[in-house]
């Protein structure tokens, strides 16, 4: 997959659900599909037992793809391999002209980091250099990376694009 890749990080409830949620909109706004990758530490399980997707999937398929009138969703379980990195994620994606990955961290993409005043947490951009800029609600003095207000979400799109077409 030859589409640009951009990454959205941050620690817990530092807002980076709503910043990509909001860069979703803007870049569709502007014409541009996107599509995203979320990264959770939990178990996810978008399937409830009872329904015959889960039944067959606990029967031991390794793909259920439960298909409806407005989409579909593909289940894959891991079993006893580990977890796909983003790269072999992303190629199973259909292309677009954006994809917006959360989470991640340690992954050697270029990145944003969301930063709030009363999280009182270190900077990530500190000791991770594929940390490109930080979008915060409060002023940043210490690090040499562009800083923008969390809600300039045109001018935080527009370094983004610019990013991924430098």
């Amino acid at each position: 997959m030859n589409t640009p890749v951009f990454g959205v990080v941050g620690w817990k409830n530092s807002g980076k659900t709503t910043l990509t949620e909001r860069l979703v909109s803007e870049f569709t706004a502007r014409g541009l599909t996107v599509s995203m990758v979320k990264h959770t530490h939990h178990n996810v399980d978008v399937d409830r037992p009872g329904t015959d997707s889960y039944r067959h999937r606990v029967a031991g398929a390794q793909e259920v793809m439960l298909a409806g009138g407005s989409r579909f969703a593909l289940m894959h379980e891991y079993r006893d391999q580990p977890e796909f990195e983003l790269g072999e994620l992303l190629s199973r994606m259909a292309p677009c002209d954006l994809v917006l990955v959360e989470g991640f961290k340690k992954t050697p993409i270029s990145k944003i980091e969301v930063h709030r005043k009363e999280r009182q947490t270190s900077l990530l951009a500190e000791d991770d250099s594929s940390i490109v800029a930080v979008a915060a609600d409060c002023e940043i003095a210490r690090i040499d990376i562009p800083v923008f207000d969390l809600n300039d979400i045109t001018s935080i799109a527009d370094f983004i694009w610019n990013q991924i077409h430098a």
